[in-house]
Formats: C-alpha cells, sequence, structure tokens
C-alpha cells in the first residue's frame, strides 16, 4: 500500500515540460546560418572566427584518433585556414535538432582543392553542434567521409547546391 501510494504522489511530467523540450522552430535555421559561418571563417582564412565556432572540448576526426580541445583542433587546421594545405568548403544539406533543443546534427558535401594543382575531391561532413549558455551554438563533434576525385561538372553542381537560406523542414 505504501508503495501505491509512494507512486502515486510520485511526480508526472506535465505537458507544459514535455512542450518546453521541444525545440524552437527557428533552432534549426540557427544552426544553418552557423554552419555557413563557421564555413565562411575558412573560405575568409579567419583563424579567430574558425576557433569562435569550436566549443572549449570539441573533438574533431571522432572515427579516427580524434584532435581534442579548441586550440588543439585550430593548431591542426591552420593550414586549411590560411589555406596552404587545402582549400575545404562545405555547408550544410541536413541540420536535425535534438529533442532537448540544445543540441544538433548538420551534415552535407565538402569540397577539397589542393591549392597547387587545384585537384579537386568531394566527400561529406558530418557535425554535432551543442547551444552554449549564451545561446550560441558551437561545434562539439566533427569528422567527415573520405573524399573521392572530383570531375568539373561534380565541382560545379556543388558550387550550385548551396543555399545561403535555411529550407523548411
Amino acid at each position: 500500500m505504501a508503495l501505491l501510494l509512494a507512486v502515486a504522489a510520485a511526480p508526472v511530467p506535465s505537458l507544459a515540460a514535455e512542450r518546453a523540450q521541444t525545440p524552437s522552430p527557428d533552432a534549426r535555421c540557427q544552426v544553418w546560418a552557423r554552419e555557413l559561418s563557421f564555413a565562411q571563417s575558412v573560405l575568409d582564412h579567419d583563424a579567430a572566427a574558425f576557433a569562435a565556432h569550436l566549443h572549449p572540448q570539441a573533438a574533431f576526426g571522432v572515427s579516427g584518433k580524434p584532435t581534442l580541445g579548441r586550440a588543439a583542433i585550430a593548431e591542426e587546421w591552420a593550414g586549411i585556414i590560411d589555406g596552404s594545405a587545402l582549400s575545404l568548403d562545405w555547408y550544410p544539406s541536413v541540420v536535425t535538432i535534438g529533442g532537448d533543443g540544445e543540441t544538433a546534427y548538420s551534415s552535407g558535401p565538402a569540397l577539397y582543392q589542393d591549392p597547387k594543382t587545384g585537384a579537386a575531391r568531394l566527400g561529406r561532413f558530418g557535425s554535432v553542434w551543442q547551444r552554449g549558455g549564451d545561446g550560441s551554438w558551437y561545434v562539439i563533434f566533427d569528422d567527415g567521409i573520405r573524399p573521392e576525385p572530383a570531375d568539373a561538372a561534380a565541382v560545379q553542381a556543388f558550387r550550385q547546391g548551396r543555399r545561403a537560406d535555411c529550407p523548411p523542414a
């Protein structure tokens, strides 16, 4: 009987609490814009802007031997950010907000070009974003699929696929 009374007295999640966990409709578009801004930081060769998108404890290359932490990632990416090692461009094609409204996944195509030869390869990236206490979104996990050689038509299709606007869900 005491167990029955304890169960009956236990708090029941309210509909209001459940709704509070429903992501805001614009969160997906916030992450979309943040992903585009992240990619633009590399195109602009802006190391400070790149680092500002990273969660302090971010992990990159998570399917292999990951690089951990904002400073280590920024150092590892220095040749990509300054364009000396690689020209890298990407954009989201998918953004999904987790049920907690504080976590998101983005994915899309990535174009890798050799700065010396211009040879192009296409791959895909996948990033997990976390909303910080300041309301901004930060990359906490990032990885990609090994790029494959791409011809001029594939590069053109990549460039034509970019959307600056967040598409409807």
